[in-house]
């Protein structure tokens, strides 16, 4: 996780190099501390979208991911899902 002052960090760094530019070891510093926070958020993303259940309605019927069932379909309009 980045810090408060890592964030700071990377905002003055950010600014600086707007006004004035960066030395080679500032630019070296503000690529490590960029890498670092998105490194930070895509770790962050990940987990966020691991703990994502998705779940089917209970008056949904079970087979329509099956395509080899034999039915057009006529018969499940009335699950509820939006799928039809």
């Amino acid at each position: 996780m980045v810090s408060k002052k890592q964030i700071a960090r990377i905002n003055a760094l950010y600014k600086k190099q707007k006004i004035e530019g960066l030395s080679e070891e500032e630019k070296k510093e503000q690529a490590y501390l960029r890498r670092l926070y998105i490194d930070s958020m895509k770790a962050n993303l990940k987990s966020q979208l691991d703990s994502i259940k998705i779940v089917k309605p209970s008056n949904c019927c079970d087979h329509h991911n099956d395509k080899n069932c034999g039915h057009s379909g006529h018969h499940h309009k009335g699950c509820g899902c939006k799928s039809h």
